[in-house]
């Protein structure tokens, strides 16, 4: 029973955690601050999803690309 509860514990912890874990992975520029809006305002539920979109946009680090080089 124990095993159960701390099994649905840690699965509300990563729900409740989903928009810092999107930012994370899709490498946003914003991530801290996406953390910081899910950590102290994640409770509410517009906080919640103010995070969720804020972590699923555009806004991620690209590799440079190398210039070409019009003069040689």
């Amino acid at each position: 029973m124990e095993t159960t509860s701390a099994i649905y514990g840690l699965l509300l912890v990563a729900f409740y955690f989903l928009p810092t874990i999107i930012a994370n992975v899709r490498g946003h520029i914003n991530r801290t601050p996406v953390l910081l809006l899910n950590l102290f305002l994640g409770w509410t539920l517009l906080g919640w999803i103010g995070a969720l979109i804020w972590s699923a946009t555009a806004n991620t680090e690209t590799p440079a690309k190398p210039r070409a080089k019009v003069f040689e």
